[in-house]
């Protein structure tokens, strides 16, 4: 049996990483095109919306949500969640669909071939080890909510230790939604880390239940208040996970 489980981990990881590029490289040129201009960017998100829906179906995943999101088209949000699979970044874009947003993530990402190219024209990157990078990260946000996109970061900063249920978060997508008076939506993964974790030998379909809760109003708050805001949602999300 243990065999058994071993093959099949392999044969599973070994698919997603072919779907996922194949799908992705076939996506490709038009991802390029219209990553060409700014203003074209929610062509791309509905290009990765597509990407993430044919990389969750072909894996037997779905999503299921305890109530539909309804937000304000046109208006700008702060998403966050916890962070623990590769299976957070699709669900995402697959929630969020008719809302295109933009990532803020790691620098070295961009390195990636086929996927680092667009990865780094449609994201906001952020090397954590620069300080300098770091802030220009408020600069390139502003630029972004402007154009009318949301933005979604994850506040752990990166994917903690297994045996960790959530890290400790950054003040960053707190410090943007407060500087910026927007609102924040936060969405808990309830079982993207028991079916497709980090960890080579694991992971199995199934269904992905998702938490969400409604618009957080930062309207009045103020940067002293960040670490307030920020515990806030962290214990939002550790309930959820307890």
């Amino acid at each position: 049996m243990i065999l058994f489980n071993y093959f099949f981990w392999t044969i599973y990881r070994i698919w997603f990483y072919l779907i996922s590029s194949i799908s992705w490289i076939i996506l490709f040129p038009l991802l390029f095109v219209f990553s060409l201009k700014e203003s074209w960017y929610p062509k791309v998100f509905k290009l990765a919306t597509l990407w993430s829906n044919i990389v969750l179906f072909l894996m037997g995943m779905y999503w299921r949500i305890n109530q539909t999101p309804i937000l304000e088209k046109g208006k700008n949000y702060m998403f966050i969640s916890n962070h623990t699979s590769m299976l957070d970044i699709m669900c995402m874009i697959s929630i969020f669909k008719d809302h295109p947003f933009v990532f803020v993530g790691k620098a070295e990402l961009s390195k990636i071939p086929f996927f680092g190219v667009i990865y780094k024209r449609a994201c906001i990157l952020v090397d954590r080890s620069s300080p300098e990078s770091r802030k220009s990260v408020f600069f390139y946000t502003q630029r972004r909510l402007a154009d009318g996109l949301s933005i979604c970061i994850y506040p752990e900063g990166g994917v903690p230790d297994p045996s960790v249920a959530l890290d400790k978060f950054k003040k960053g997508a707190f410090k943007i939604a407060i500087e910026h008076q927007i609102p924040i939506v936060c969405l808990t993964f309830l079982d993207n880390k028991k079916r497709f974790p980090f960890a080579f030998f694991s992971g199995k379909p199934g269904r992905l239940r998702v938490k969400y809760h409604k618009p957080q109003s930062t309207f009045g708050l103020t940067q002293s208040e960040v670490s307030i805001t920020s515990d806030r949602f962290r214990n939002l999300i550790l309930e959820d996970l307890s």
